[in-house]
């Protein structure tokens, strides 16, 4: 009987692993991949944050004007499809507009200070994103023998302005973007994009339809009636174009760590004020734990400071920052105290 059972459990031993598991034994589990192997799931950080100022279009401000009619923002428009561009692509998290024109606002920052890299890294700073994103229109329009184009107005019914009666015309975008950094205002990408567009007996701006896309200074480069003008396919073309070399760059970035520390300036109902703001690297969106000192410890022989003890109530989200004084609302915990610390927790 015991040579029985000692032969029966070499057989199962011997039978292939799958057969053994079909048999009602358990079949060994793959083990977990090592960090870094192949199909192994790495966690992942937040997205690089950037800011896009309006291109600079100082080299084609003559050319637009003539083919507007009047003094339209285009680097303003090529800016929106950027955005849009990079939103819908996902790679970066991009700052909202209105957030970028307030402290635009209040930094007194000037159209021809547009692509300069020094400028952008000091807005960058305030704003605490991980690097700006400057860039020119150097090309906008037709051929040169074809730039001077009449008409004028804000809307059009047809083909629209100027020179219906060209046998072919041409439209040429061309735009290049600079990623830089906000800490040493290096150069840290470069993207291009050119775009062109052909066709026969109609204008820069034919093609459009009904097209009403510009007043006020600016001009709507995201409307569906304008990117089917010439210069539109042009200006989406050399747009997608630098948004593909932007996205490549990605890696260049390095997502900055900004720690802030700042105390407990006022309680208000819901609302604690702190005393660090936008000068600090904090901003909007920012988590920061707040912790109250119990007790501080002191060197006996030289009455230093060794270390504040401290006890965590909670954490805040930034709701609204200035430069001196950022306003929070709690996340958890209660009983904030004017005095407590508060830390940069997430950001």
């Amino acid at each position: 009987m015991k040579r029985f059972a000692a032969l029966f459990v070499l057989c199962v031993l011997s039978m292939p692993l799958g057969a053994r598991a079909q048999n009602g034994a358990p079949a060994a589990q793959p083990s977990a991949a090592a960090p870094g192997a192949s199909g192994a799931q790495a966690p992942q950080g937040r997205r690089k944050r950037v800011a896009i100022f309006d291109f600079d279009y100082a080299t084609v401000k003559t050319g637009t004007a003539a083919l507007f009619g009047t003094d339209i923002d285009v680097g303003k428009g090529i800016a929106d499809l950027l955005v849009k561009d990079l939103v819908t692509d996902g790679t970066y998290s991009v700052i909202e507009r209105k957030q970028l024109d307030k402290i635009l606002g209040e930094q007194n920052f000037s159209n021809s200070d547009r692509a300069n890299p020094a400028s952008a890294a000091k807005i960058g700073k305030i704003l605490g994103v991980d690097a700006i994103i400057v860039g020119s229109i150097t090309e906008f329009g037709n051929e040169t023998k074809n730039r001077n184009i009449g008409g004028g107005g804000g809307g059009f019914p047809g083909f629209g302005v100027g020179g219906i009666g060209h046998k072919e015309t041409k439209a040429n975008v061309m735009i290049d973007a600079r990623i830089v950094d906000i800490d040493t205002a290096e150069i840290l990408g470069v993207a291009e994009g050119k775009g062109e567009s052909k066709r026969s007996s109609t204008s820069l701006l034919g093609g459009g339809g009904n097209w009403h896309g510009w007043g006020g200074g600016a001009v709507d480069f995201g409307s569906s009636d304008f990117q089917q003008t010439i210069i539109g396919e042009a200006t989406k073309a050399a747009v997608d174009q630098m948004t593909a070399g932007l996205i490549a760059d990605a890696p260049k970035l390095s997502v900055r760590t900004v720690k802030v520390e700042g105390l407990v300036a006022a309680v208000d109902g819901d609302q604690i004020v702190l005393n660090v703001g936008a000068k600090t690297g904090i901003k909007v969106g920012d988590h920061m734990a707040v912790e109250r000192v119990t007790s501080t410890i002191k060197d006996p022989a030289t009455g230093a400071v060794l270390r504040k003890m401290t006890t965590k109530l909670g954490e805040l989200e930034v709701i609204d920052v200035d430069d001196i004084s950022a306003v929070c609302k709690a996340v958890n915990g209660s009983g904030f105290k004017v005095g407590d610390v508060a830390r940069t927790a997430v950001q």
